[in-house]
């Protein structure tokens, strides 16, 4: 005896239209779901040293804050880290950070 051929129904998105909202034929459009990059982050930093006072800027959690730098981190993405005036520390990407002119 011979073995029927099996029939699939077809797929139920097959019906469906094809989508078209935020498909674009502008060459420029960037859709707002993509990450920008700061390539900058990949820079080392010659004007930092240990023990410098610093402002921490970004938009992290301590972003704002005065902070000592008490060690610096090389790798892909430069870092230091810092201990804020409050008493917490935290590793910071180097871009992030703004020297602050000796006092005296």
């Amino acid at each position: 005896m011979r073995k029927r051929k099996v029939t699939y129904p077809v797929a139920r998105t097959a019906t469906k239209p094809a989508r078209t909202t935020g498909l674009t034929s502008d060459p420029n459009y960037v859709r707002s779901t993509v990450a920008s990059i700061n390539l900058a982050a990949l820079d080392t930093r010659d004007d930092l040293s240990v023990g410098d006072r610093v402002k921490i800027g970004g938009g992290g959690l301590y972003a704002g804050e005065l902070a000592v730098v008490e060690a610096l981190m090389v790798g892909v993405i430069p870092a230091a880290m810092v201990r804020t005036d409050a008493g917490k520390t935290r590793r910071v990407r180097a871009v992030d950070i703004e020297r602050l002119p000796a006092e005296g």
